[in-house]
């Protein structure tokens, strides 16, 4: 047998592996080289705002994404069910993606307005009141915890360096920017808005006294799948090509 030349020769063997993983790494490095090229340009994705950002930090955090995937593939049952197959566009900015490999839950790639706030709360604090075949844990604590954002202008200012594109003008407000999303009667509500369009603002988890983590995962979940509006999107268009 051919292959018995590398079995008895470590040399060879040895050569022979090298040249299988540096072909097999080339296979699936080079592509990235490219990938701009592959992430079609959609209109209505922008970075997250601070609020979110600390609530997708909260949910990774607290391992949501080992039980809910964010990647609706284009099958039929999956459209049918949870909407419109994911674009690569709508995880550009996310540092790491939460594509997910295994659903216990459902699918949150589109579940921003599919429940109010109301129900995140509910479910949140006791998973079972609003879906009683649930095997979710309770997360009420989070409606107990202040947030902390001290170093909410450092976290924009890492994911701006790998690629996220916050200005320079987002970077200086982002404390105010993340209280005026969770208080839409401050005075800085219409600079945050001008610097986040069609973003949401309002006390998510009806907790005026404070910013709480529940605020901050409750307007993360919220805003998942509502960036890119469906109802205009065609793939072939002009504005979403490169």
């Amino acid at each position: 047998m051919k292959h018995e030349i590398l079995e008895k020769n470590s040399i060879l063997l040895l050569i022979g592996i090298l040249l299988v993983v540096a072909i097999g790494g080339a296979v699936e490095i080079a592509p990235l080289f490219w990938v701009n090229g592959t992430v079609e340009k959609v209109q209505g994705m922008r970075p997250y705002t601070p609020l979110e950002l600390e609530g997708r930090d909260i949910y990774v955090r607290e391992g949501c994404y080992v039980c809910h995937s964010q990647m609706i593939r284009s099958l039929r049952d999956e459209v049918e069910r949870y909407g419109h197959y994911s674009l690569a566009a709508e995880s550009m900015y996310d540092h790491p993606f939460q594509w997910g490999s295994e659903r216990t839950g459902p699918d949150l790639a589109r579940v921003g307005g599919k429940y109010s706030d109301g129900w995140h709360r509910e479910h949140l604090t006791d998973p079972r009141s609003v879906v009683p075949e649930s095997i979710m844990p309770p997360y009420a604590f989070l409606f107990a915890k202040p947030l902390d954002y001290r170093d909410i202008v450092a976290q924009l200012k890492t994911n701006k360096a790998v690629g996220v594109p916050y200005t320079a003008d987002q970077i200086a407000n982002a404390k105010a920017d993340l209280e005026a999303q969770a208080d839409p009667n401050s005075d800085g509500i219409d600079a945050f808005r001008k610097r986040y369009p069609n973003a949401q603002a309002r006390d998510f988890d009806d907790n005026p006294k404070e910013i709480t983590e529940g605020d901050a995962l409750i307007a993360y979940l919220q805003m998942l799948g509502t960036l890119v509006d469906f109802k205009t999107y065609h793939a072939n268009a002009p504005e979403n090509r490169r």
